[in-house]
């Protein structure tokens, strides 16, 4: 491969290249229908223009033929008057104009099929036109989808979603903290009632015993009878060494 073959492909690809880095589907399928309209008024015209000769040559047809069935009545009536020179002069203009109309004939029958080769040809253009129409419509919408879809994969991936997952996983942990410390002051705040409820309760339960030997030791409350089997209560002496005992044991304590 010479060095001018290798230099002309690699220019080639590289224009390559650039155009399809620079087509933009949206243009091209606008342009393509552009193009093809364009092509539909062209074929039109050629259609028109087809059509216009077909009937000129439809009319030189027809003036040729008739000038020679005219020529041919002129022909038998010299024949009839005994004219032949005059017949043989009306024979040969009568055969000239046979002649071109036989190849006005011949050109009129080209171009009928000419005429409706293109007539067929432009109801297919026509048909290729609205079908590219609705095509070009479909193909947009799937453009403009993917592209949608595109952007969104992209702002979905610019996003970092390890740091905002890693900021609700902290936000989660200090609310279960924050839970925690209500839920353990709630039970202290418990704790301190039901202490304080069974200091009461205890206290309660001492001082009735307290009344109740207070009231033993009152000299106006008569003595009560002791069951059977019990000693009698102690004298006011014994009372007074037993509570000393109970002081000095309350202060060792």
């Amino acid at each position: 491969m010479g060095l001018f073959d290798r230099i002309s492909r690699v220019v080639r690809a590289n224009l390559n290249d650039l155009v399809n880095k620079a087509e933009d589907p949206e243009k091209v399928l606008e342009q393509s229908v552009i193009d093809m309209q364009e092509d539909l008024v062209q074929l039109r015209q050629a259609v028109a223009k087809s059509i216009a000769q077909q009937k000129r040559t439809q009319q030189q047809y027809n003036q040729a033929q008739s000038q020679s069935n005219q020529w041919q009545s002129r022909a038998q009536l010299a024949l009839q008057k005994g004219d032949e020179t005059l017949a043989r002069e009306a024979l040969v203009r009568k055969k000239s104009h046979a002649e071109t109309a036989t190849t006005l004939k011949t050109q009129l029958d080209t171009q009928s099929q000419q005429v409706e080769t293109l007539k067929r040809s432009l109801v297919q253009l026509e048909s290729k036109i609205s079908e590219a129409k609705t095509k070009k419509n479909m193909l947009k919408a799937r453009i403009q989808a993917a592209k949608a879809q595109e952007q969104l994969q992209t702002t979905m991936g610019s996003i970092s979603t390890s740091s905002a997952m890693g900021a609700f996983d902290r936000m989660e942990e200090k609310v279960l903290e924050a839970e925690a410390r209500s839920q353990a002051a709630g039970e202290l705040v418990g704790n301190d009632l039901e202490t304080q409820f069974a200091q009461l309760e205890s206290g309660s339960d001492v001082d009735d015993e307290l009344a109740a030997m207070k009231a033993q030791l009152t000299g106006g409350s008569e003595p009560k009878q002791l069951p059977e089997g019990e000693t009698p209560a102690a004298s006011s002496a014994e009372v007074d060494d037993e509570l000393e005992k109970l002081r000095k044991e309350l202060d060792n304590l």
